[in-house]
């Protein structure tokens, strides 16, 4: 698998973490994992994102993680491995690691923590750790929602960089968009992926080249085909797949305010046989009515879930 834009467009999955009950990585249900992924035809995990706890697990959980899904995946998955940190010193410390556990990519977001945060100084870390990596990079935007927010100045200059293959764009920021937008045009080798699964349409009419969900486990099948009802110019037959899919996000997570989020999906990855557990650092709540509406999904969409 090469790392040009046409072979990584597609559905990305920003998969969950499996723990066992002690909060050990759970290696068995790893290897399932990368296996529903596959039958979903999902193109590359994103590892140790938000979704996948990577900002919570400890260094040997996360390497421990990213071992398993590369044996498991057998080159039939591009891998990203998150890498951020509070530093470039640390960022590469952690490529290091992912390079040697086999990850095709590193992704860097806002740092966690950082003082004398100014457009100037996020910008140096964001080029240090670029222009030493020793893998080709990926930048998760995450807009206005950081606690660490990267100027738009500073935005254009990171994607500039020619380590930069990937763009995970889940700022919702029409602004934002256009940015990545203008960057392809002048460098069309980069990827630019839509990290907000509740408006897939709208990025994908827009030139986006693809889709990196948090709840790429579940809905990646029916992601792929609101790509391709968007590929075939059938917009409404996209958006009635978007709605069908948000009413299905809405029920694993909890409701509109996505009050059990975490927690649900991993839920439902248990009642699929995926995953043991649906232990979490993050423990969000796991009421009896989202339990009950995700065995609603199960018996509904089961087409959909396990095509």
């Amino acid at each position: 698998m090469t790392l040009s834009r046409a072979e990584m467009a597609g559905v990305w999955s920003a998969t969950p973490t499996p723990f066992t009950e002690s909060m050990e990585i759970d290696e068995a249900a790893v290897e399932r994992m990368v296996a529903h992924h596959l039958r979903l035809g999902i193109k590359g995990l994103f590892v140790g994102g938000t979704c996948g706890e990577g900002p919570w697990m400890t260094d040997g959980q996360r390497r421990t993680l990213l071992r398993g899904i590369v044996r498991s995946a057998k080159g039939r998955l591009f891998i990203a491995a998150q890498v951020t940190d509070n530093s470039a010193a640390r960022i590469l410390e952690n490529m290091r690691v992912a390079a040697e556990e086999g990850a095709d990519i590193a992704v860097i977001a806002p740092p966690y923590f950082l003082l004398n945060a100014t457009p100037q100084t996020v910008q140096a870390l964001y080029q240090r750790a670029i222009r030493e990596s020793p893998l080709p990079v990926g930048i998760y935007d995450r807009g206005t929602h950081s606690s660490i927010v990267v100027s738009d100045d500073a935005l254009k200059e990171v994607y500039a960089e020619e380590k930069v293959v990937l763009v995970k764009d889940s700022t919702g920021e029409p602004g934002r968009r256009e940015i990545a937008l203008a960057a392809r045009e002048k460098r069309p080798e980069l990827c630019l992926l839509n990290g907000n699964e509740f408006n897939c349409v709208e990025y994908l009419q827009a030139g986006y080249d693809g889709l990196l969900l948090g709840g790429g486990i579940f809905n990646g099948y029916l992601a792929g085909q609101i790509m391709a009802a968007v590929a075939a110019g059938d917009i409404d037959l996209a958006n009635r797949l978007q709605q069908h899919m948000n009413q299905m996000m809405y029920a694993v997570y909890g409701g509109e305010q996505i009050e059990c989020w975490l927690s649900g999906q991993k839920k439902l990855l248990v009642e699929m046989g995926i995953f043991g557990t649906w232990r979490s650092y993050l423990d969000y709540p796991l009421t009896a009515s989202c339990a009950r509406a995700i065995r609603e999904v199960i018996e509904r969409d089961r087409d959909l879930l396990f095509p």
